[in-house]
């Protein structure tokens, strides 16, 4: 089984592009989720730049309702997933959970109303910020060199209060820092990789994964290819990546979040149904079986039972 943290496929499905029902169509579909062993796909509504300083909260809703409409057409295939609780029961079925999260706190508009509508529409994980500067904080492509805002410090807060999973990929370090000492609940970074191995900002520093690690989070591997590899990436690179945070921090606070139908994977890679081939390749790189099942998704599983309830 799998859990997957971080995925753009809403910003097909939304614009009437596809549907998750096509087969073979984007990096993810549902048959090929189906085929592939995922449990959970979590979902992004990103906040793209012609939303960002106006309609943000608008798009959003748009692509949480273009999430339920997928759900409907699945015909309980897919299902969403508020709590551990339902984790369970789908892995008991044999279904495909699906559970929203919101890239780039835009969405807010600076409001702690619209925090807490989103959360009763399902939402149950924010990335702060995405590379710009937003209500919250900065982002790493448009860093003033401040971190959160109060505000920021604020929707952190309530959202340990409420139940939902904090998020620091694309935040900017200064930004990282605040959240780390804020946060009362697990920190994860849902699609980030390693800066040691791979020189791009967006790459986590030694530092910063032993401090997610150390409030109990998890980094989800990213797959762009930019961000796995100085040169030209390979899955190999995925590997490397795992190898140094288990190294680094240990096994328990390494998972994925592939950045799928948002991102450029390696060459030798098209979508999710390369995830049966990765999980062979650490155990054939000597990971044990229950250390392979803590990467492909008991880690996450803690994460969403600590944080969600």
């Amino acid at each position: 089984m799998f859990i997957d943290f971080h995925c753009d496929t809403l910003m097909d499905t939304v614009d009437g592009k596809r549907s998750l029902m096509d087969d073979g169509e984007g990096h993810i579909n549902l048959p090929a989720l189906e085929s592939s062993g995922v449990l959970m796909q979590v979902f992004a509504c990103f906040v793209d730049d012609m939303y960002v300083r106006k309609k943000a909260a608008d798009r959003v809703f748009a692509m949480i309702d273009s999430f339920y409409n997928e759900v409907d057409k699945s015909g309980g295939r897919l299902e969403p997933v508020y709590r551990f609780d339902d984790l369970n029961r789908i892995k008991e079925n044999g279904r495909v959970g699906g559970l929203l999260s919101i890239e780039g706190g835009e969405a807010l508009e600076g409001s702690m109303y619209l925090l807490r509508d989103f959360y009763r529409l399902g939402v149950r994980a924010i990335t702060l910020t995405w590379s710009r500067r937003n209500e919250l904080g900065d982002g790493i492509g448009e860093d003033s060199g401040s971190g959160l805002t109060s505000f920021g410090k604020d929707v952190v807060k309530e959202m340990n209060r409420i139940g939902m999973i904090v998020d620091v990929s694309h935040l900017n370090e200064r930004g990282f820092w605040d959240v780390i000492n804020v946060a009362s609940a697990p920190v994860i970074a849902s699609h980030s990789d390693c800066r040691a191995l791979c020189s791009h900002p967006r790459n986590l520093t030694d530092e910063q994964i032993r401090a997610i690690a150390d409030t109990g989070g998890v980094i989800g591997i990213n797959f762009a290819a930019e961000f796995l590899s100085d040169g030209q990436a390979s899955m190999n690179d995925i590997i490397r990546h795992i190898d140094h945070i288990a190294d680094v921090a240990g096994i328990g606070c390494v998972g994925f979040g592939s950045d799928f139908d948002g991102c450029t994977i390696p060459g030798d890679m098209s979508g999710v149904s390369d995830m049966l081939l990765i999980r062979q390749n650490l155990i054939d790189s000597g990971y044990s079986i229950e250390d392979v099942d803590k990467i492909c998704y008991k880690n996450w599983e803690r994460v969403i039972k600590k944080v969600l309830g």
